[in-house]
């Protein structure tokens, strides 16, 4: 439960500091003095939006940071997570923190590390639960009943079974429309990828030929220049002529002077050692050379090809890819596609088959799925009218309408095909009778502001037996009651204490009165600046609140007051 919450720089709150004890918590003061601003804050430290819109004027930074206690099936839930993220430092409490700068950065810490908001939002889910004055219309929104049903029937463990072979078939659909539409459109793809991978196929393609024929095509361009340049390195070297010795004759007599030197002079051998290497570097290079002018081709017609071969190349690359490497994997890829179009009829009966597999599984799946919501909604329906006889609306009936859709493509159920989602096949639609001999008719279309609230409070209150969320949050859940029957919802607010933290905020002085905690949330100005002051309500304190709560403080409001905390008293009184 939440023991501790502080907000600094929110709207306009300054700084409070709050803390909390079990049961019901009530906050009660003027419109406008800032109760819903709280429970904004605690929405935003639970992972709701942060914009620098809420901050306080002339406020850099706006923050709020709650402290709560772990308890139950709570306790290990939140633990699980916190180790799994390495957050833990206590087992019995964690500390969630918010805050929003001017310029629009906010931060989210747990235990005092920084997380991103999706934790802190898995985490702030298991911690609280809040019901806004605009919680009523998810009662008149018939998508949201079905939801509202399966956290009623702990359908959870069936749901998740079902979802993974719902994911399966959704994947299986997919690959058979990719292979029905290919079928569709075959002839003109055969014939197109059939072109693309024979014309690449045909050219063999070697990894880097390009560039050897650019080599290859730069020399036999230029073969008559190569043979000249070589042939004059060859004369040069080792063949001379009468004006011009050859060089290695030249540096053969240097080698042998040298000889003679190094005989004489030892200390001259290692230079003779290195003439006489040079020299047999020389007639290598000479070698060389006689080889190379041997492979030195004169082929026009050979430099055609190379030239074709180029071109034929080039021409691929510009159509498939900006390199042989691109063309290639291009051709493997049309290939894959051909033989996946070639083979589609084949591939798209063992599809069907496997569709026809996973749609009879979803199917006995969806059954076991609808059968559980068909009983928990006829202990929902009942749980819910005694609810509604405790709220004075003893004549009204409540009953979850099942339905489901035709569709040719949907599950097989009980002989017909019915269409189906990742929640099954059950349309579902919440149906009341507020007063005797209507009939059940959609709540949507004839629930008053006021039978929507009481008919809220007793959904909440059957489901929250059923719920781990130790703390509840109700803004203004006494929207459309008025004081007869307010005095009826605190006693089942205060009720419901007795499972949860229950945070209300209310402006009935009979529903304030069972509060186990109470609080005066007021709007004060000091220095020219509006701020938001709460104070805890106790004793006189509290009674001269519900008087005000009833009108002018009088004698009269005061003796009224003090009966509805002594009725309250009475009634949350073990007998």
């Amino acid at each position: 439960m939440l023991t501790e919450l502080r907000i600094e720089n929110f709207a306009i709150i300054d700084r409070l500091e709050l803390d909390f004890g079990p049961g019901l918590v009530i906050f009660t003061g003027e419109t406008g003095a800032g109760k819903s601003i709280i429970m904004d804050a605690l929405e935003m430290l639970l992972g709701g939006r942060a914009e620098n819109t809420i901050l306080r004027a002339e406020a850099e930074r706006a923050s709020v940071e709650g402290l709560f206690k772990l308890t139950g099936a709570t306790r290990e839930t939140v633990n699980q997570i916190l180790k799994r993220e390495d957050l833990l430092d206590d087992e019995n409490y964690v500390t969630l923190a918010r805050e929003v700068r001017r310029e629009g950065r906010s931060t989210a810490r747990i235990n005092g590390r920084t997380v991103n908001v999706t934790l802190l939002r898995e985490i702030g889910a298991s911690l609280v639960d809040i019901h806004g004055q605009t919680e009523h219309l998810s009662l008149l929104d018939v998508r949201a009943h079905l939801g509202l049903l399966d956290r009623y029937s702990d359908v959870e463990p069936l749901l998740g079974s079902y979802r993974q072979t719902y994911s399966a078939l959704q994947t299986l659909r997919r690959d058979l429309a990719s292979l029905r539409a290919a079928q569709a459109d075959s002839t003109r793809r055969i014939e197109m990828l059939t072109f693309q991978v024979e014309e690449i196929e045909s050219a063999r393609i070697k990894p880097g030929e390009d560039e050897e024929l650019r080599q290859e095509r730069d020399r036999l361009a230029n073969a008559e220049s190569l043979a000249a340049n070589a042939q004059e390195a060859i004369l040069l070297l080792d063949e001379g002529s009468p004006e011009t010795p050859a060089i290695t004759d030249q540096l053969g007599q240097t080698v042998a002077a040298l000889a003679s030197l190094a005989r004489v002079d030892a200390s001259q051998t290692e230079l003779a050692a290195r003439a006489e290497t040079l020299l047999e570097n020389l007639a290598d290079i000479a070698a060389d050379l006689r080889n190379y002018l041997e492979r030195i081709e004169f082929n026009p017609r050979r430099l055609e090809q190379v030239e074709e071969r180029l071109d034929l190349l080039h021409r691929l690359m510009r159509k498939y890819g900006g390199t042989l490497a691109a063309v290639s994997a291009f051709g493997a890829q049309a290939r894959q596609q051909l033989e996946t179009i070639t083979t589609a009829a084949e591939k798209i009966d063992e599809l069907e088959a496997r569709e026809a597999i996973l749609l009879n599984e979803l199917a006995a799946r969806a059954e076991k799925l609808s059968e559980k919501r068909h009983k928990a909604a006829e202990k929902l329906a009942r749980g819910i009218e005694t609810e509604l006889n405790d709220l004075k609306m003893a004549a009204a009936r409540f009953a979850v309408d099942f339905q489901t859709r035709a569709d040719p493509a949907g599950l097989p159920v009980a002989g017909s095909r019915v269409a189906f989602d990742a929640s099954g096949f059950d349309r579902v639609e919440f149906l009341v009778a507020p007063n005797p001999g209507e009939g059940l008719k959609p709540l949507a279309k004839i629930a008053s502001g006021g039978e929507t609230s009481r008919l809220m409070l007793a959904l909440k209150n059957v489901l929250a037996k059923a719920d781990q969320v130790p703390s509840l949050v109700f803004d203004e859940i006494d929207q459309g009651i008025g004081g007869r029957i307010g005095g009826v919802v605190g006693h089942k607010l205060w009720q419901l204490g007795r499972r949860h933290q229950v945070l209300v905020i209310t402006h009935l002085p009979q529903l304030a009165a069972f509060g186990d905690q109470h609080f005066q949330v007021q709007k004060v100005i000091k220095n020219g600046r509006t701020s938001t002051e709460v104070r805890h309500m106790a004793g006189d304190q509290r009674l001269l609140e519900l008087a005000g709560m009833l009108g002018e403080v009088s004698e009269g409001t005061l003796r009224s007051a003090s009966d509805l905390l002594q009725s309250a008293q009475a009634l949350s009184t073990p007998p």
